[in-house]
């Protein structure tokens, strides 16, 4: 089994002895003896090869598909990319971790990994659907996640730019997910001349974590008036 922890913010150094997965291309260095291996489909969850196709198509059709590697070996190792900040969720049996696909950093086989329809962010590039991972297992699994630049962790209630949300906690039957809160929408809306925080997501499930970073993605709809 594999332990996740941050070392000076950048990089997460994963240690012990087994197999997990990881984002294509993120290691950075190693003590020990691994193995990698790219993850033509992903993790099968169990369904064999038609549920790891099941899987991809899925993933693929939400825009929620990023390229994975399988990790083996024994030792230590360390990921990191684009000299994001680095944060470990730590999840108990029955909890499950909504994630954009593009901050994920590395996560043990252990969890389901399947993608949930939440709601939509609308003009912003947060869609309609984010990557789960849900611990079915009888022990507590870490998710390593990326952020572009020093994160904030919040606890719901809480409301949130969908163009900064990275990670929340949530449960198996989507509890936790969040609802879309609209304010003040009209023509200006759709040309771009509104304040930039028409829509935003809104988390209240008791303790609740959600994870923002400092950077916001670029939102759908560009078009302005001079």
């Amino acid at each position: 089994m594999f332990t996740f922890n941050i070392e000076d913010e950048l990089f997460c150094k994963v240690e012990g002895t087994g197999k997990f997965c990881a984002k294509k291309g993120a290691m950075v260095a190693y003590k020990g003896d691994f193995k990698f291996d790219k993850m033509l489909l992903g993790p099968d969850n169990g369904g064999g090869v038609m549920g790891s196709l099941l899987g991809m198509a899925k993933r693929k059709l939400t825009g929620e598909n990023i390229q994975l590697m399988t990790v083996e070996g024994s030792g230590i190792i360390y990921f990191a990319t684009n000299a994001y900040h680095i944060s470990v969720f730590s999840l108990e049996p029955g909890d499950c971790l909504s994630v954009e696909s593009e901050n994920l950093l590395a996560f043990p086989l252990e969890l389901k990994y399947d993608v949930r329809f939440v709601g939509s962010g609308v003009l912003s590039q947060k869609g309609l659907a984010t990557t789960v991972l849900s611990n079915l297992s009888n022990q507590v699994q870490q998710v390593a996640v990326m952020s572009d630049g020093n994160p904030l962790m919040l606890e719901a209630p809480c409301v949130v730019d969908p163009d900064a949300l990275v990670a929340w906690t949530s449960d198996p039957n989507g509890g936790g997910d969040p609802r879309v809160t609209t304010n003040n929408f009209s023509w200006k809306t759709a040309i771009g001349q509104t304040s930039g925080e028409s829509y935003q997501f809104q988390f209240n499930q008791p303790n609740q974590m959600v994870l923002v970073q400092p950077s916001e993605r670029l939102s759908g709809l560009k078009i302005s008036v001079d």
